[in-house]
Formats: C-alpha cells, structure tokens, sequence
C-alpha cells in the first residue's frame, strides 16, 4: 500500500494535471499601429524616430522586413485582421454593409474567449461587424478621433485601460488583449495651427522632435508626381498633400509631429511592458506589433494611402515570443507577410484551430525559426471604397513584378512594375512590348485571385 501511495504521489508530480494545459499557453498581446509604414521606426534603420522599447521587441524577437496589407485603408484592413480574409472576401470597408455574420462569428478574439481566454480590446475599433463586440471580449472600449476628450489624449485614456485589463487578469488563465492605437493618424478635422494641431502628441513626447530638421522624401521630384496619370495627380492622395507637405514650414511642423506620435506609441507600450513584467507574465505573453496601412509622407507628391505603391502597401511587424530560443530572436525575415496572417498566428500560438477558410497563414513557424512549406510568392491586394477621390483598384504583388489595375477607369488603366530593377517603381512597364508576356501573366494571376475571393464571400 505504501508503495502504490509512493507511486501516485510521483505520478501526480510529473504528470500533467488537469487543466495544465490551458494554463501553459501563452498570453498574447497585440499592438496595432495606425497609419505607420515599415520603415518609421529606429530598428528598421529610420535616421531620425527613436523607437526603443519597439526595437527592443525586434532585438528579442523577430521582424518581417517584407509585411504588407492587402487593402491599404484602415477600415478594410482592421475587417481583414480580425477575420483573416481579403476585402473582397469579408466585403467592408467605409461605405459598406458590415462584416457579414457567417465571418464575423469566427473573428480570432471570438475563437480565442471560446477556448478560455480573457479576451480585452481598447482603442480605435474601425470596424463594423454583425456581432456585439461584448461576445468577442471581456473587456471592450471603442474610442477613436478626436485626440482630446476632457483635455486628455485618447490614446493615453486607451492604455490606461489596457493597464487596468491586465491588472485583473490571472495566472490561471490565459489572455489576449489588443491595444489599437489612433496614433500616428492625423487629425483632419484640424488642419490649422493650434496648441495641438494636425497631429496631436501626449504629452511626455511632446519636445522630442522640436529642434529636428527633418530632410525631404527622396522622392519628391515634381517630375515623378507629373509622370503619373491624371486621376492619381487629382486624387485625395494629392488632396491631403496640400493639407500636411505642400510648404516647408507645414512640412517641418507635421513630419516633427508626426515622429513624435509614433515615439508616443513606444511610451505608452513600454508602460504595457512594464505592467506585464510588474504582473510576472512578461516570460509566457508573445508581444505582436503591426500598422494597418502604409503611409507617403510626401513621397511621390502625395499623402495618405490608398494607392498601389510600396510606400502605402508597406507595414512594420514584430513578432516577440519569449519562449522561443535565443538562436533564433533578432532576426530580420524576408519572407512575404500579410495583415491576413495575423489572426491565424494568434490561434496558432494560443494552440486553437485556424478556420479553414481564412486566407493568411500562421507566422509562429517563423519565429521558431523554422521555415514553412510553400510559402506564397505573391499575394492579391486591393481597394475598393466608393469614392469619387479614391480610385478602386486590384492587383498582385509578386517577389519581383507588381500589377495593378485601377477598375473605375475606362479601360482599367494598368501599371507593371519590376521591382527587382525599378524598386522605387518610377518606370510603368504595362506599355512596354518587352513586358507584353510578364504583363499577360501577371494580369492573368489578378484575373484568378481576384475571382478565387470573391466567389469565397458567397452569399
């Protein structure tokens, strides 16, 4: 009897007990950034932004140098990382009907609060969906421009909600909160001088960037802006160009303005940070930072995004897991990443089964340092908001070309680009006879994505 008694009591000690399991997988916590390219941070070699408690998340983790969005607009792409599928799929964006409810009931915090996590989501929300978001969360606030509510900068507000979510979470079990921040979006309803003017800072940023002179885009050649067609050099692209970039001195004031919101970003994540390793859930939480859209502060004559150029397509992503080997944190990865693939990462990593019919794939593959099977080599992108500003277009974004082809002109009017030799894509190769062949294949893989998604959406 002693025995059998000395036997369990070492079973019970090395054997898994109920709920174990579940209580070993890892927190995770989501940061979303508005309107922030890829290239706007200190780990991504930017001369200027200082981004520290961001680059050390790359140091100790990993950053996809090439992550895109595959609508650049932030209602479309919130649609699409919520369900992990491409606008003409999910079918929102402004203007448009909401998610429908047969995508909606599968968003990842859903999948996630079914399985037993917390579930927490403060911020700019952007979305319209047929579910009560209370389903999906435990904790939920929707806030979104104006910056000021009270005197106070509602991204401050935000964290100090996500601060409070995580006080009264437990380790027994696990959570997922997302932090979705307003900032680094302008606020067009005030585009005069003011105390905060067109990009409202928090307040401990705020003198960062005053002394900065800050050079102009590289490519901010006139010539590059006149050699696009006339319904790019007449669209909001050019219209808010001349609401941020247009004079030297609304340009000094607003890019200042604009590195100093994105270093408020870091501020208020390193207080996120801190608050984790306060709590002891620094060492089992992976940490994922993502922008919605790309962003031209200039570039090409142009603000916004939209559009079809790397500068708008473009996004910074950063997947820090603390449980992964040291071998493989630091690195920097080329490998094609979508806004799409992050839903299905987060079910990854929280061990819960990816829907089948979302289209992104899980990068927890990646950040184990491993390198999956058949990993895309293009992907589909597209925008398609009614609006007389905005012009509708699809495309396809290879390794070496990119097609696109704006389908509210008449004929569609195509760009071909051969971004191994043209990387700043400055060259339209859709005329060129030497491209006739790249350019019928290229339309021809537009032709099949763009059909292959949108019979997905159904009825």
């Amino acid at each position: 009897m002693k025995a059998t008694l000395t036997l369990l009591s070492v079973l019970l000690l090395t054997s898994p007990v109920l709920g174990a399991t579940e209580d070993a997988r890892p927190n995770i916590v989501f940061f979303l950034v508005d309107d922030q390219r890829n290239d706007t941070l200190g780990c991504a070699g930017h001369p200027i932004i200082q981004t520290p408690t961001i680059d050390r998340l790359a140091t100790e983790g990993v950053r996809m140098e090439n992550a895109f969005v595959t609508t650049s607009i932030c209602a479309a792409s919130r649609a699409s990382i919520f369900t992990g599928l491409v606008e003409s799929t999910h079918g929102y964006t402004f203007r448009k009907p909401p998610v429908p409810e047969r995508f909606a009931h599968s968003i990842y915090p859903m999948l996630l609060r079914r399985a037993g996590y917390r579930t927490g989501y403060f911020g700019k929300y952007g979305v319209q969906m047929k579910v009560d978001p209370n389903e999906a969360f435990d904790g939920f606030a929707s806030r979104d421009r104006p910056y000021l509510r009270g005197g106070r900068h509602i991204d401050m507000i935000n964290t100090e909600q996500a601060l409070a979510f995580l006080d009264d979470c437990t380790p027994d079990q696990p959570f997922c909160l997302q932090v979705s921040f307003s900032s680094a979006h302008a606020e067009d309803r005030d585009r005069t001088p003011g105390r905060r003017g067109h990009y409202p800072v928090i307040d401990p940023v705020r003198q960062m960037y005053t002394d900065v002179d800050v050079p102009r885009p590289r490519l901010d050649d006139p010539a590059i802006f006149q050699a696009l067609p006339e319904f790019l050099r007449t669209s909001m692209n050019r219209n808010r160009f001349h609401w941020r970039w247009d004079t030297p001195e609304k340009y000094q004031k607003n890019m200042r303005a604009y590195f100093a919101m994105i270093s408020g970003v870091d501020h208020m994540i390193g207080q996120v940070v801190d608050r984790l390793r306060q709590r002891g859930f620094d060492e089992n939480t992976v940490i994922i930072y993502l922008g919605d859209n790309g962003y031209y502060m200039g570039d090409r004559g142009f603000a916004g995004k939209w559009s079809h150029f790397e500068q708008s397509l473009r996004v910074p992503l950063i997947i820090r897991d603390p449980r992964a080997s040291r071998e493989h944190t630091g690195r920097v990865l080329a490998p094609m990443a979508l806004n799409i693939d992050v839903p299905a990462t987060i079910l990854d990593l929280a061990g819960v089964p990816v829907p089948k019919h979302y289209q992104g794939r899980s990068l927890a593959a990646f950040v184990r340092g491993e390198q999956p099977e058949n990993w895309r080599e293009d992907f589909f992108c597209e925008h398609r908001m009614e609006h007389r500003a905005i012009p509708k277009w699809e495309g396809v974004r290879g390794e070496r070309y990119k097609y696109a082809r704006y389908i509210g002109q008449e004929p569609p009017y195509e760009f071909l680009h051969d971004l191994r030799d043209d990387p700043d894509e400055l060259k339209n190769l859709a005329g060129d006879a030497a491209s006739a062949e790249v350019l019928e294949q290229m339309r021809a893989r537009c032709d099949e994505l763009s059909r292959r998604y949108t019979e997905a959406r159904g009825g």
